[in-house]
Formats: structure tokens, sequence, C-alpha cells
């Protein structure tokens, strides 16, 4: 129990709910001034976001500078409070990754509109494609994580198609 104190783990008294992961319930300690439900939508986007930056196993500075960005803006939080979500999201990433990657993404499912989904995964590629390329991981990760969303394939290609220039797959391409 003390590690999980130390790492600010712990719930607070009304915080807590059943069902939210450690990750969310981390940022949402954080975003104590927001109504509870939003701070756990922006707690799971982030790390949404977040979980794709990490895809090819580098979270570049554009990458963080656009989730901060693409934070600030669907959150409607200040910039200050974006960034600290953000790190928070990185922070809990590296600490409980691959156990919380679907978890999140599912409770994402779970707090948002089928339009939040589809807005999310245009900024899943937004985020991918800010250091002007999406690997062929972030792209694989992408596709899962709308899966995970309930995304319908026809939906997912059309976003998809609007990040064709930043694809690495098609830039490899001869003639391209």
């Amino acid at each position: 129990m003390f590690i999980r104190k130390l790492l600010g783990l712990e719930e607070r008294a009304g915080t807590e709910r059943t069902g939210d992961t450690a990750t969310v319930r981390r940022i949402v300690q954080e975003l104590e001034a927001l109504p509870a439900e939003r701070a756990r939508w922006l707690a799971a986007f982030a790390y949404i976001l977040n979980r794709v930056a990490r895809a090819d196993e580098d979270v570049s500075a554009a990458e963080t500078q656009e989730m901060e960005r693409t934070v600030a803006r669907w959150g409607g939080v200040p910039a200050a409070q974006a960034v600290l979500v953000v790190q928070i999201a990185k922070t809990q990433a590296s600490l409980f990754g691959a156990t919380e990657d679907f978890l999140v993404t599912r409770q994402f499912k779970t707090v948002s509109t089928p339009e939040d989904r589809e807005a999310l995964l245009h900024c899943v590629f937004a985020v991918s494609a800010a250091d002007d390329s999406i690997s062929s991981a972030e792209e694989t990760l992408a596709r899962h994580i709308a899966s995970e969303l309930g995304i319908a394939d026809p939906d997912f290609l059309a976003i998809r198609a609007r990040y064709s220039d930043k694809r690495a797959i098609l830039k490899d391409l001869p003639g391209t």
C-alpha cells in the first residue's frame, strides 16, 4: 500500500469509482476542478493518445507537443494542465502500459459518445503524424484502438485516408 500512496495511486474519498483503472484514477485526481465524468473522459483520452505515440517505442517531442495541444483543445483545459495530464499519462503508461492499454480504451468507450470516439481516432492519427510519419506500428495500433472503440472498418479507413501523405508504408513505395 505504501508504494501505491507514494506513486499517488491511493484513492481519496469521493474520487473512486468501480471500474476505474489506476491510470484513470491518477489523472482524475489531478483534474479535481472538472466534473468527475469529464475528468475520466480526459484521463482516458490522454492515455490513448500516449498509447499510440509509444507504439514505435519512441515518443518524439513533436508527438508530445501534439498530445498537449490536443488535450488542451479537446479537453477544454489550460495548456499547463494539459501538459500535466499528458505527463501523468506517459508516466502511468511506463508503469502499467501493457496491462492498462485495453482497459483504459474500454473505459473511454463507456464514457464517450460515438462522435467522441471518432474524434479520438482523428487525434490518434494526428499524434502519430506529428513527427511527419505514421509508422506501420502506429498505424496497426490505431486499427486496434478503432476496433476496441467499436469504430467500423469503413469509418476507420475514411479517417486514415485523411493522413495518407504521412503513412510511412506509402512513402516507401517506388515512385513516391
